[in-house]
């Protein structure tokens, strides 16, 4: 295996934790923090949350979770090429979709919807207060306590953030000195690529699989067609295999093609040092030009037969309507939420425990938590 870094890493060191704590005996920090992710109810809950297909509707398609194992898989292989942190790359890979609702981005949506007056909605954002204020698993602090560098890596998994944040990721970044303007780190914007590369390429496995379009239609892309001509040549007479095949092989193009565009952008801004990544004006860590172009395709093509298939909207416009429904009702009715979801000292913080506690639902749990309430014939 080649190795391609040549600038330095501390793979021990970090700015630390918000509230102190004894490093472990034989784990790193960021070992600590992939554990913790790992463990935490939301990474669980992720196995029934809609990656494009709901959940309930048959078991082979994707979920949230299957995606987010995808994307580690993808971005510690390259980490370890590059000899940068793959335990901190993992956890920032894990964890970004934490703050995904049920029915995916259809859900988020109408959530941000509802939370127009309120702050809006945002899954990246609430993935980052799941972390550091929802969970709820330690007596000494509310979230996870994560470090600095998994926290700011999740934060920034899709680039610098020149907007307003809410007070909850302001404080984080405040205590540590952060800057949010900043490009994230080498690990972060790994995750990030490695997202782009699982999503694309494994939505096409379950679109061939779900009957959203064809071989000979996906070879209208150019890089498609070039990778099924030498599939052919092997003559494979299963399908399966064929779809298997492409998948495979194009995942891996793309992924030589990150790990080459990389180094390259490592030499030409000759970066020394970690940091020096984040003071770019431009991502590092990319694919090249001409990858890009044919990514682009592939997701306009997604959208055209698979995000905008009559299933898939019939779909999001029942996913919606659930959403709205939930959120309505309890808004008149806060008591029907458990535990400390219906305590509140002001209508702004009632909207936020609403949408809070909806967000953190799965898909089956939406849906019959609006049948319980929405079926006249269910007592």
């Amino acid at each position: 295996m080649k190795e391609y870094s040549n600038f330095s890493i501390d793979y021990k060191k970090s700015k630390g934790r918000v509230f102190s704590e004894k490093e472990d005996s034989f784990r790193t920090c960021f070992m600590r923090d992939r554990d913790r992710i790992i463990h935490s109810s939301a990474f669980r809950r992720l196995k029934y949350k809609t990656q494009v297909f709901v959940y309930n509707k048959e078991d082979y398609f994707r979920t949230r979770l299957s995606h987010s194992i995808e994307v580690s898989q993808l971005a510690r292989s390259v980490a370890k090429i590059f000899r940068v942190n793959d335990d901190l790359v993992e956890s920032i890979s894990l964890a970004h979709d934490l703050g995904h609702t049920p029915f995916g981005h259809a859900g988020e949506d109408e959530l941000n919807l509802k939370m127009k007056k309120n702050g809006g909605f945002n899954h990246n954002f609430h993935a980052l207060k799941i972390l550091t204020k929802l969970e709820k698993k330690y007596s000494g602090f509310d979230g996870l306590n994560l470090t600095f560098e998994t926290l700011d890596g999740i934060l920034k998994h899709n680039g610098p953030i020149k907007f307003k944040v809410p007070e909850y990721i302001s404080d984080f970044v405040l205590f540590f000195d952060g800057d949010l303007e900043q490009n994230g780190s080498f690990e972060s914007q790994l995750s990030s690529i490695c997202d782009d590369i699982a999503y694309n390429n494994n939505d096409i496995d379950d679109g061939l699989h779900a009957g959203f379009f064809s071989i000979d239609e996906l070879s209208e892309i150019d890089l498609v067609k070039s990778v099924l001509k030498r599939i052919k040549k092997n003559k494979f007479n299963d399908s399966s295999r064929v779809r298997y095949e492409l998948v495979r092989n194009l995942i891996k193009i793309m992924m030589n093609d990150l790990i080459q565009n990389t180094k390259e952008n490592i030499q030409k801004h000759k970066i020394k040092f970690s940091g020096d990544i984040e003071c770019q004006k431009v991502k590092i860590v990319s694919l090249s030009d001409d990858m890009i172009r044919e990514e682009r395709k592939l997701k306009l093509f997604l959208k055209n037969k698979m995000y905008l298939h009559p299933r898939i909207r019939t779909m999001t416009i029942k996913a919606k309507k659930i959403i709205s429904d939930l959120f309505d009702l309890f808004i008149e009715e806060p008591s029907l939420m458990p535990g400390n979801w219906n305590r509140f000292t002001n209508d702004k913080q009632k909207f936020i425990n609403v949408c809070d506690y909806i967000s953190g639902m799965t898909d089956n749990y939406a849906i019959n938590t609006h049948r319980k309430f929405f079926d006249l014939y269910s007592f």
